[in-house]
């Protein structure tokens, strides 16, 4: 997931115990009513060994090559396109993703934590609040996320009602703690900071499947997979961030997989249609694609983003099994998308040192653009001036996210990047919050240039960004088990050769991350090969 300032874990603060018993208290309901179902995911015994007579591998094609997609030995990829992507590597132990970082000398950046964090924050009138009130207030906001993880936690968040969000939750919060009303207002403002960490606004955060958002903290994980070797422990409370870009690894990564593997690029899949049984002697799967071309595999891996399988259930013939097509209509997808903003020098730094310069903005609940920001979504950037050498340069990174990416995305999408019409329209919605930054002038301190993602109108990209848990309506949806769906579409279809990878069926620790989506495909290889018994074999 793509993680802020906020993301560094600051110390837990010795909220009492009662504090939480009281919200508890206040959210409390018929905990029966929304036990979870006994319910099995698919068939959990494959029918039988695919065991092939003689020494011929298996015939394996991956569609997408994505982190998940390229982490394993696989025998066909097929990739439609390459796009920008992840800023970030989540922990540190046994990451496979910041080992292979280090090994080909990329410049990773941990972001400075608590008191030596300099990240200013702009409240409603667009005043910056002083830095003691604004690392207090960062802390106890951090604590109130800390809680209701916890809260969740507790039985898998049974008990809370599925409409439940985290935004109820701070309000209970804060009621409990006797916030003034001021101090009550800036500390709801601050939460959503949350929904540029999640990619959606935090009223649509469920309550109930906290527990799953514990990744973020790049913690031991949680909850252990009956499904997968979910063992895999990513520990250590560092958030990096790839200041060298993902460029570098992926080509290591491509370059292993070209040595057994066949990339096909330009392939954009339409059908995948499940023909004959092993039993027969057959190939299981056949792959049409956009250039009218057909060819059958034996096994099939789907890393294609979730948002991509929500739009294209009909490509699976026959259909999906109703359970997998429920996981994949439950499980939310993101829309978090970037802004990069250049200018000619860094107005923003003062001071010698980079440990004194500015890495993060937050722009509160904006009451001062009513003209481009009429809903006042909160606004938040990172400042690329305050990485290492020689990565640093004058551009401010913008988040933006669910509605707030929507209307952004929209704005220019028509427009062509660099035009004077692309470049008006994006400074007139975001010159509110820079223009707010220390030493800025409006004659010398005009952008350079405006780029922004928008992976919502791309399709290869799942039109989003990643997985999201989010609420749901018990009166219409009935229950919804966000956690018994992700087991299920990380389990598949392996009855019918069809197999599903990516940050969507991670493991539980590392659900919406690169490292999560690489262990995905790591965990499906070894999965087939077993089937086959060439187990341990690449």
């Amino acid at each position: 997931m793509e993680c802020l300032a906020h993301n560094a874990r600051y110390s837990r603060s010795k909220t009492e115990t009662s504090s939480l018993e009281a919200v508890r208290a206040m959210l409390a309901v018929d905990p029966i009513r929304y036990k979870s179902n006994t319910r099995t995911p698919l068939d959990t015994a494959v029918a039988g060994s695919r065991a092939m007579s003689g020494t011929k591998p298996p015939h394996v094609c991956v569609v997408g090559a994505g982190m998940a997609g390229l982490s394993p030995k696989w025998s066909t990829q097929l990739e439609a396109h390459f796009d920008r992507g992840s800023n970030w590597i989540h922990g540190s132990k046994n990451n496979p993703i910041l080992r292979l970082a280090r090994e080909l000398d990329s410049v990773c950046f941990e972001p400075p934590e608590g008191e030596s964090a300099n990240s200013p924050i702009y409240d409603r009138s667009g005043q910056e609040l002083d830095s003691k009130t604004a690392l207090a207030y960062s802390a106890e906001t951090w604590d109130i996320i800390d809680e209701a993880i916890r809260y969740s936690q507790k039985d898998r968040g049974l008990s809370i009602p599925p409409e439940k969000s985290l935004i109820d939750y701070f309000s209970c919060a804060i009621k409990v703690r006797n916030y003034d009303e001021p101090k009550s207002k800036l500390i709801l403002d601050m939460a959503r900071m949350w929904s540029d960490i999640v990619g959606e606004p935090v009223e649509k955060q469920s309550l109930r499947y906290m527990w799953l958002e514990e990744c973020i903290e790049g913690g031991k994980p949680l909850i252990f997979s009956e499904i997968l070797d979910d063992t895999k422990i990513l520990s250590g409370a560092e958030n990096w961030f790839l200041a060298s870009t993902y460029a570098a690894i992926l080509d290591r990564i491509h370059r292993d997989c070209l040595a057994c593997a066949e990339i096909l690029l330009e392939k954009q899949v339409t059908k995948i249609q499940s023909v004959r049984s092993h039993e027969e002697g057959q190939h299981a799967i056949l792959i049409d694609t956009t250039d009218g071309t057909s060819s059958a595999f034996d096994e099939v891996v789907m890393t294609a983003p979730l948002g991509w399988l929500k739009r294209n259930q009909s490509a699976f013939a026959p259909s999906l099994p109703l359970q997998l097509n429920n996981a994949i209509d439950h499980i939310g997808f993101g829309r978090l998308e970037k802004v990069y903003i250049h200018f000619p020098f860094t107005f923003w730094q003062s001071g010698s040192s980079k440990k004194e310069h500015p890495l993060f903005f937050q722009f509160l609940t904006p009451e001062y653009a009513p003209e481009s920001n009429p809903h006042q979504w909160t606004i938040e950037c990172v400042s690329l001036a305050s990485l290492p050498q020689p990565c640093d340069h004058a551009t401010l990174l913008f988040y933006v996210n669910g509605p707030t990416s929507a209307y952004v995305t929209a704005l220019v999408r028509d427009d062509e990047v660099g035009s004077s019409s692309y470049y008006n329209k994006l400074e007139a919605f975001f010159s509110p919050y820079y223009s707010r930054l220390p030493n800025y002038d409006s004659e010398t301190c005009r952008p350079s240039s405006f780029y922004n993602t928008d992976w919502q109108n791309d399709d290869l990209a799942g039109n989003g960004s990643y997985s999201t848990f989010q609420v749901s309506d018990y009166e219409r949806d009935g229950l919804v088990e966000l956690d018994k769906d992700i087991e299920i579409l990380r389990f598949g279809c392996p009855e019918r050769n069809l197999w599903f990878a990516g940050e969507h069926v991670a493991p539980t620790l590392a659900l919406g991350t690169t490292t999560g989506a690489y262990w995905s495909g790591e965990a499906v290889a070894d999965r087939i090969a077993a089937l086959y018994g060439r187990a341990g074999a690449n």
